[in-house]
């Protein structure tokens, strides 16, 4: 990409998009553009051919998208693969009636099958069922990067795909009813922290910073017994009423294997991707390490000082029980990850404080 392009960035308020706006500017990319919510809904196309008919981008990022953890994945099926098609389908027929010269399709590593050999090479999509919890936005996103393919076989569209596996960053979701499993941990244990320490300041604080609908409530006037009663929602209580004696309760039996990658070596791959890759077919970008739920739970309850129990509702989903991606291909062409998880949790725990 030259410098001085013209570069929209399709969802830059995300923790993927605003990392991709970091990366570009760092780099001297200074022409950027945006679609701000709610003036443009990327799910209505008449909007969307209108936004490129007058900025005639010449690059696109595609990180707009409906995200969410098992719970919201599986509440909300109908609003994930509709908002999530529309907003695909949208942006890249709109990219190729103006002719942008290259976008870049961000996926997911759930657009693999459930029970897939490990680890999985890009070759295994379409070989089996998928996760029933999460098949929605596993639709959308398979739909996605086939289209990105069928654009480049009929009209020889420069549109690549990249399927990133779970990733944690700066500018995360925190809502504990859609959050995915890395900053829920985090704000859990977090949480669990400052009840054990009896700080009730931070813990008043915290509610009221990521007071949301549902069940994220807060109103200033709580008493330390209500603060305690909120906690109680979010699987954080004590033995026997001792609130020295913290216990955190978190869903599923800890034993999936699970695969992280900091959103900043992400972005590094990106731009890789799109200075360095045009062909059919994704790409995977991880790190080809993986690590249990609970060994990572372990990790954060240590990093963050947490002393207390950390105990597994075993009648609760655990989701596809390994999502390690084979990330020969990308390494081969020349980039690897550099941050590694512990780094990667320390540098995240102090933003999040």
């Amino acid at each position: 990409m030259e410098k001085e392009a013209k570069i929209y960035v399709a969802g830059n308020t995300g923790m993927v998009g605003s990392a991709i706006v970091r990366k570009l500017k760092s780099e001297g990319y200074d022409n950027l553009v945006f679609t701000p919510w709610p003036e443009y809904d990327l799910r209505d196309q008449q909007k969307v051919n209108e936004y490129f008919k007058n900025e005639k981008p010449e690059y696109v990022f595609l990180a707009a998208a409906k995200v969410g953890g098992i719970m919201a994945n599986d509440t909300y099926k109908a609003e994930f693969i509709y908002d999530n098609m529309m907003i695909e389908f949208n942006i890249i027929h709109a990219s190729y009636l103006n002719e942008v010269k290259k976008l870049l399709f961000l996926g997911s590593s759930c657009i693999y099958p459930k029970n897939c050999p490990q680890p999985i090479k890009e070759e295994y999509l379409l070989t089996g069922p998928l996760e029933q919890t999460n098949e929605p936005y596993a639709v959308a996103k398979i739909a996605g990067l086939k289209m990105c393919d069928y654009y480049r076989y009929q009209y020889g569209c420069d549109f690549i795909s990249a399927m990133p596996t779970n990733l944690y960053g700066p500018n995360d979701n925190y809502n504990l009813e859609t959050s995915h499993v890395f900053p829920a941990l985090i704000r859990k244990i977090h949480l669990a922290k400052c009840l054990e320490k009896q700080d009730f300041d931070a813990i008043r604080k915290d509610l009221q910073k990521r007071a949301f609908s549902g069940k994220e409530k807060y109103h200033p006037d709580w008493s330390e017994k209500d603060l305690i009663y909120q906690l109680k929602k979010f699987g954080i209580t004590s033995e026997n009423n001792d609130i020295s004696k913290v216990i955190l309760t978190l869903w599923g039996s800890g034993s999936p294997y699970r695969e992280f990658l900091y959103v900043d070596d992400l972005t590094d791959a990106l731009l890789y991707l799109m200075n360095n890759y045009s062909d059919y077919g994704h790409m995977n970008v991880g790190t080809g390490k993986d690590c249990t739920i609970k060994e990572l739970a372990n990790l954060i309850k240590e990093i963050i000082g947490f002393k207390g129990k950390i105990q597994w509702d075993v009648s609760k989903p655990d989701g596809t029980p390994r999502k390690l991606l084979d990330v020969t291909k990308i390494n081969k062409s020349g980039w690897s990850h550099k941050i590694i998880l512990e780094e990667g949790i320390l540098n995240i725990y102090n933003h999040y404080v």
